[in-house]
């Protein structure tokens, strides 16, 4: 088709459904938010009833158990193989550099900061921002030299993604993905299908650091901190939650409520996302709630992108919290009319917070002037990275590990267990009423069929648009339910499939699932308060396909395209008037997408856990005798896979077909 031609194609074939004023590109986000708000108010009430130390402590232990099991716990500590590779003298203090194993032959670059003398001093660790040179970044050297030159050691590590520790890296040595937030959600989009997140790494290396820090004979391990910046305040406000023998901690910029964050700039970076959050009631202010009764210090910027009014609810919240633990002056907050960051004034702030209850010395601290290291004098390795110049394994590995281990425990389930499973996981309601109140919008014709415009509301606040091809001599055969991926547009291609089944005397009903077509709003955005609910994207358009389904009465052939086949692969696990299951472009399995760093747009379609129960083979098997067809699927990054990685990765479809005497109704067929 011509340029001109598709042009006044379009013109003539209006398929938006929606108009501005119904905000489609915003309409799942607000859904979200409002199922966001039902649970911050349930919160709400929930603290409004701690009114003895003994309610602080239920607490305490309640959310530090949900919190450990959303990160999907914590290894065995190893052998930390500690190795000084480099010491210098420096004026009022010392240096050393370090290199220790979190995990066994998982690599931590660090640099330790040390008061003159011999100690045993208080020791603090500095997680950082996402400063790409990690421990080199001129704030991180500063607020370390701040806390030596006041007495009390510091090391600050490299996180996984910055510094010397990036996790992939290309032919040449240098970093195969740009910027460290793009390394965190790949790690964590990886990560959350084996059932753990981006936060389980950074809280792990947080802790062995602490570990480390408190084997070193010049520290006193009863006297230890921990203070940070931005994704360094997020690392300072989870470890301080979950390691008790941080005693005084000073998080910066970082800690709002979860209320602001999401209604201001959203969900951030990959490891600031706890599955399950929201629903299981941990904000912000818990975060001081699980250190209390120890001291805290909030250290927050008027002109913070991390929301000001939330980091005052947070702390008078936390406040109440402590004084009934007899301990109000404990939790304070200091605001200064700064932008985001770790400038002077908050690293005076940390120090002088350290100083007060890690030494007994309750004075100012004022930051003097002195020269910092270039970044090549902090280097631990020869290199410049862990992986070229130690080997080792990355975090993308331990995952791919992690995912092997699963392996062997998928495909047991029975069919009516797999289900349940399923349905947990996905977070699908017991009931799903079928769909409500269609509307529609005009219609117009092609030769043979009309389509109308349309609109149906599958759950309070989520109205779907469709077009609806209706043959002028409809045969009596089953409907067609079509979600595509790029949205329903892509059902009226000329001479394309849809076209042609239209024009054969079908009826078929093509259909944007939320976030996709005209309602595709911020998929990052999205995915993370759907998993802060516990209700992740793909199960929210399984309901979609299956309220529609509902409101059938007759069964249908569903097909599923690209991003919206998983969805419609679950949705026919559930639903037998899905009679006959057609999945077009579908990413081939999600044990690949464990084992694969460049996986792309495969955060929308993550189910947390999901590896440790099942794989999207095992729901193909699962619906023998059902005709089902699997065509032209792609790996996780987009590429088009063979016919024999095709069939090996649904053998075990194969084998159900098989025994259900159905071999015949499965088809796997590669792209050409």
């Amino acid at each position: 088709m011509s340029l001109l031609a598709a042009v006044l194609c379009l013109v003539q074939e209006p398929t938006t459904v929606l108009g501005p004023e119904d905000q489609p590109a915003k309409m799942l986000e607000t859904f979200l938010l409002g199922e966001c708000s039902k649970q911050f108010e349930l919160r709400r009430k929930a603290v409004e009833d701690l009114r003895t130390p003994d309610d602080i402590r239920r607490r305490q232990e309640t959310l530090r158990g949900r919190f450990v099991a959303a990160l999907g716990g914590f290894p065995e500590r190893t052998p930390l193989r500690p190795t000084v590779v480099g010491k210098e003298e420096r004026d009022g203090y010392r240096i050393e550099k370090v290199i220790y194993e979190s995990r066994p032959n998982h690599h931590v670059t660090a640099t330790l900061y040390l008061p003159p003398g011999k100690g045993p001093f208080p020791g603090a660790i500095m997680p950082i921002g996402h400063s790409s040179n990690g421990k080199a970044a001129d704030y991180v050297q500063r607020g370390s030299i701040l806390l030596a030159k006041s007495g009390i050691a510091c090391l600050a590590y490299d996180p996984i993604g910055q510094g010397e520790r990036m996790q992939l890296l290309d032919e040449a040595g240098r970093p195969a993905i740009k910027g460290s937030t793009a390394e965190h959600t790949r790690v964590g989009t990886n990560a959350l299908l084996v059932g753990w997140c981006a936060a389980t790494f950074r809280i792990w290396d947080g802790i062995r650091s602490l570990d480390y820090l408190a084997s070193r004979p010049e520290i006193d391990a009863a006297r230890l901190g921990c203070t940070g910046c931005s994704g360094g305040g997020t690392l300072t406000s989870y470890l301080m939650a979950l390691d008790e023998r941080i005693v005084a901690a000073a998080p910066s910029c970082y800690l709002t409520s979860l209320e602001r964050l999401f209604a201001t700039i959203g969900p951030q970076d990959a490891e600031q996302n706890i599955p399950g959050q929201v629903a299981f009631g941990m904000d912000h202010a818990d975060y001081l709630l699980l250190h209390a009764p120890r001291p805290v210090l909030m250290l927050t910027g008027t002109r913070d992108f991390f929301d000001i009014q939330g980091a005052w609810a947070t702390f008078r919240e936390a406040k109440r919290a402590f004084g009934v633990l007899g301990r109000a002056e404990a939790v304070d907050l200091a605001e200064f009319d700064q932008t985001h960051g770790y400038p002077a004034r908050h690293r005076e702030g940390a120090a002088g917070w350290m100083r007060r209850w890690l030494l007994g010395i309750d004075e100012a601290v004022v930051e003097p002037d002195f020269p910092i290291a270039k970044d090549a004098d902090l280097q631990c390795t020869s290199t410049g990275q862990v992986l070229t110049a130690l080997g080792g394994v990355s975090a993308f590995d331990l995952v791919a590990r992690r995912e092997s281990e699963l392996g062997p425990r998928r495909g047991k389930l029975t069919p009516e267990d797999l289900r349940v499973e399923v349905r947990r996981r996905i977070g699908l309601p017991g009931v799903i009423p079928p769909a409500a109140a269609v509307t529609t919008s005009g219609e117009f014709r092609r030769e043979g069929y009309r389509i109308l415009r349309g609109v149906t509301r599958t759950e309070p606040g989520i109205r779907l648009p469709f077009l609806r091809l209706s043959p002028d001599r409809p045969k009596e055969a089953a409907w067609i339910l079509y979600a595509a991926g790029e949205g329903k547009a892509a059902a009226l291609e000329k001479g394309g499939r849809v076209d042609r089944w239209a024009g054969d005397g079908q009826v078929v009903l093509a259909l944007d699932l939320r976030g996709m077509g005209e309602l595709r709003g911020s998929d990052f955005k999205e995915s993370f308060l759907a998993m802060h609910l516990g209700r992740p994207l793909l199960g929210q358009r399984t309901l979609d396909l299956l309220a529609v389904m509902a409101g059938s009465g007759d069964g249908c052939h569903l097909v599923g395209t690209g991003q919206a086949a998983p969805a419609a692969l679950h949705a026919a696990l559930f639903e037998p008037r899905a009679r006959r299951v057609t999945l077009e472009g579908m990413v081939i399995s999600w044990s690949k997408v464990a084992r694969t760093p460049q996986a792309a747009n495969q955060l929308g379609n993550v189910v947390p856990g999901a590896l440790e129960a099942y794989d999207l083979p095992d729901l193909a098997a699962a619906l023998a005798p059902r005709p089902l067809e699997i065509l032209s699927p792609v790996d996780p990054a987009g590429r088009a896979l063979s016919q024999a990685e095709l069939e090996e990765a649904y053998e075990p479809a194969r084998a159900s077909y098989k025994a259900a005497g159905a071999l015949e109704s499965l088809v796997l067929r590669a792209a050409p």
